[in-house]
């Protein structure tokens, strides 16, 4: 893989727009139709690419409502998307860990990137979550990863294989709505620092389990500067493995819902970052959000004021910016950059006139491109948003993003391919 020249890592180039370079020039693409609602999931951030590694597959989700949080019994079919037939849509199996803006994490397992790719699912009779490993060459489960007593699902895969890291999508149906899975066993019941739970450490090809941090270490990281977190409940979300392999960034969140937290104390919010054998947890100085991304090496690109920042997590300090402040309408909105490095995309959302819309950003000389809008109607906020969510393919030329078709009760949610020119 060709990494962009260390130079280019800091400069803030300025966005150059040119008429030549309007949304025109970028090709639209919808793949999906029909009655049933067909989506990825989750943001394409840290390579979760929905192409295979051929890039003749796409992976997907379909089902047949998007108007509540599916709970026990409501499954949702895992499908293959065809592209060099038409866009054909065969249904490989059905999972029942899953929600309206993750998905169920999907992602092709770096080992076999043709043939295989990870997804969440839960036993129907226990509610115990477990991850899948399927293989479209066998056309079967290859693999399940399963814990009697700590159940865990996917939350972020390592990029260069051989690990994933795991959380408790139960307790998130308690504490984070959005990103549980509703109606799945929960061991952590009443308890707000768990030293049994946290974040997970998978090996993907043994099926070894092991805790890699638990909310009891990270409740003693945040105490020493806000000690309400004592009485508040940690949950975690976006478990981030950097490029190499050696880093995985996440957050470490409290007191996000007002019916427990009655607004009594101020949410926690806690950057991290630690090593993939359990040493060097660091909680980062600097807070910087929206949904970040890993940048090559030890930064990352986030959201500070107005600026798209990259930070750098072993000096703690931010050390450039992409494009400049008028680049993109909302720094903090979903964001994902190329395998290649050089193309950043950063989605964002407009709750007036209920529409995604994309910036196309060009690293090495400022280049960006503006997309057309993709409708959202009323799904703008809340646990069933629809968020735009851009992904990238493997060779770095279109993305892959959601939009709603039809008006009202009849509107569906449909996938869509947006190619650079």
């Amino acid at each position: 893989m060709k990494r962009l020249a260390p130079h280019l890592l800091f400069l803030a180039i300025p966005a150059i727009i040119l008429p030549s370079e309007a949304s025109e020039k970028l090709k639209v693409e919808q793949i999906t139709h029909g009655k049933k609602h067909t989506f990825f999931g989750y943001i394409g951030h840290v390579q979760n690419i929905p192409w295979n590694g051929n890039e003749r597959f796409i992976v997907a989700l379909q089902s047949t409502f998007h108007d509540h949080l599916p709970g026990k019994g409501e499954p949702a079919d895992v499908v293959l998307i065809d592209t060099h037939n038409n866009y054909a849509i065969e249904i490989l199996e059905q999972t029942q860990g899953w929600n309206p803006q993750q998905g169920t994490m999907f992602y092709w397992n770096p080992d076999a990137l043709d043939s295989q790719f990870f997804f969440n699912d839960r036993n129907p009779e226990t509610g115990k979550v477990f991850t899948v490993l399927y293989d479209i060459e066998k056309r079967k489960r290859v693999k399940e990863f399963q814990s009697r007593k700590q159940p865990v699902g996917n939350s972020g895969v390592k990029q260069t294989g051989g690990a994933f890291a795991a959380i408790n999508y139960a307790r998130m149906a308690r504490l984070r709505p959005v990103t549980g899975y509703k109606d799945a066993y929960d061991w952590t019941v009443g308890i707000k620092h768990p030293k049994d739970d946290g974040i997970f450490l998978i090996d993907s090809r043994t099926g070894e389990q092991s805790l890699l941090v638990s909310f009891e270490q990270m409740a003693a990281e945040i105490r020493k500067t806000e000690p309400h977190i004592d009485d508040l409940a940690l949950f975690i979300n976006h478990t981030l493995w950097n490029r190499d392999g050696d880093r995985i960034f996440f957050f470490a969140r409290a007191g996000w819902r007002s019916s427990i937290n009655k607004n009594k104390h101020p949410r926690i919010n806690a950057p991290f970052v630690i090593n993939p054998d359990g040493t060097g947890l660091k909680r980062l100085k600097h807070f910087f959000g929206g949904h970040p991304e890993w940048d090559f090496g030890h930064r990352m690109i986030g959201a500070m004021d107005t600026r798209q920042i990259i930070y750098d997590v072993d000096q703690d300090l931010v050390v450039g910016q992409i494009g400049d402040n008028n680049a993109f309408p909302d720094p903090e909105g979903d964001i994902s950059l190329s395998p290649q490095g050089d193309w950043f995309v950063n989605g964002h959302k407009d709750k007036v006139q209920k529409i995604n819309s994309y910036n196309f950003y060009r690293r090495s000389d400022g280049r960006l491109i503006r997309s057309q809008g993709f409708g959202i109607e009323n799904w703008i906020s809340g646990d069933l948003r629809q968020d735009p969510s851009p992904a990238w393919n493997r060779s770095g030329t279109k993305i892959l993003v959601p939009g709603l078709v039809g008006q009202g009760e009849n509107a569906t949610r449909q996938l869509f391919i947006i190619s650079l020119p």
